[in-house]
């Protein structure tokens, strides 16, 4: 098939404007990449002597698990509050609704507010499928440069413990709602980006690295599809293995992701696994076939970690089928609960944080099917 002499104007001049549009993205991301050379990006302290905790409830059911863990964080640090140590500072506008009526992912005002705490606990936040408006979670590791995804998985009983470093800020979901869109007369195509940087993929390597030195992990996984991908994935694991010459005594495997996803089930090779090192989507694919093998999504927690800010949730989402069938209520907390424990330790409570984690140890070990989330908190409550 050739096309007409009519119908090439018409699409040379959308392949101009898409042209035009990878230009400036290219140019956006240039910059973003030079900036995190340079060092520009880091942006350390805050002004505060308190620390401020900022807590987001969120879309769906994120009210109900975020009432129930401010709840139990005002117990928990009730002395640090009481004596002016610790402020939790309620973050409002970041629901659905408010980021719809102003157009924007996270509108200025609340990104404002949350840039006032040192830390953020996030209630599930929805995203509408099609349309532009750009994922809640992916603005704010962006805007707060939340470079590495935290999440832990551990199964005492099998062996298991394991723990991904996700790059955060780059991969496909950096400007997964800013694709292009190219419509003709002859046909129809969309185009979405993946964006490699080596001084991104540095510091993920280095973070997950360090974290492996300091406790005493030897076995790094490198996760990717370097064989389809050649040119993101390539220079992904080709740059984990240049910081790794820094760090010789770690042992460094390279792994394809769909083989990756495999072994996860594998029970004889699974117990090897240690640290894994991940692009975005696989990170975020991975992760959650990992926290089901614990027990589900709702067992998981997640740390967002940058330069300055850190921010906290749960690995699930705002359940909407769980909220239509009027059972919000009945929403397993465990996950804002797991992510509550990396809180306290990244915050230096790491006491509060180890008690915490071994109450949900023994929530987690029961039936929590028809138990409502002010239930598991009580529970909670008497076990610390």
């Amino acid at each position: 098939m050739t096309l007409d002499n009519k119908i090439i104007p018409n699409i040379n001049r959308e392949i101009d404007k898409t042209v035009n549009h990878l230009r400036k993205l290219l140019e956006e991301q240039y910059e973003r990449a030079a900036s995190m050379e340079a060092g520009t990006e880091a942006d350390k302290g805050h002004d505060q002597e308190a620390v401020v905790i900022g807590i987001a409830y969120g879309d769906g059911i994120g009210p109900v698990i975020m009432r129930e863990a401010e709840r139990l964080l005002k117990v928990i640090l009730k002395d640090e509050i009481a004596q002016g140590n610790v402020v939790l500072r309620r973050i409002e506008g970041l629901t659905l609704e408010n980021r719809m009526e102003h157009g924007e992912a996270v509108p200025k005002d609340v990104l404002e507010d949350i840039k006032s705490c040192h830390v953020l606990l996030k209630g599930p936040t929805t995203t509408p499928k099609g349309g532009s408006l750009e994922s809640a979670n992916v603005t704010l590791r962006r805007e707060l440069d939340l470079f590495a995804n935290v999440r832990p998985i551990t199964i005492e009983n099998e062996g298991i413990d394991w723990t991904f470093f996700r790059e955060n800020t780059e991969g496909e979901y950096v400007l997964g709602s800013r694709g292009c869109e190219l419509k003709g007369e002859e046909a129809e195509l969309t185009i979405d980006f993946k964006i490699t940087t080596a001084a991104g993929t540095k510091r993920i390597a280095r973070a997950a690295m360090d974290f492996a030195r300091k406790t005493g992990k030897t076995r790094i996984a490198i996760v990717t599809k370097a064989n389809i991908m050649k040119k993101t994935d390539g220079m992904f694991s080709g740059i984990c293995h240049q910081v790794a010459k820094e760090y010789p005594e770690l042992i460094i495997d390279d792994w394809y992701v769909d083989i990756m996803a495999a072994n996860l089930v594998n029970e004889e090779l699974r117990r090897d696994f240690q640290v894994f090192i991940l692009p975005n989507l696989y990170g975020d694919i991975i992760t959650d076939e990992a926290a089901q093998l614990q027990g589900g999504v709702g067992t998981a927690g997640s740390a967002n970690i940058g330069s300055r800010y850190a921010m906290f949730e749960a690995i699930h989402g705002s359940a909407p089928r769980l909220v239509e069938a009027g059972l919000m209520e009945y929403a397993n907390p465990a996950s804002i609960f797991k992510a509550m424990t990396m809180m306290l330790n990244h915050l230096g409570f790491v006491e509060k944080s180890e008690a915490l984690s071994k109450a949900l140890d023994q929530v987690l070990i029961k039936d929590l099917s028809d138990t409502k989330a002010v239930d598991v908190t009580d529970y909670i409550l008497q076990l610390i």
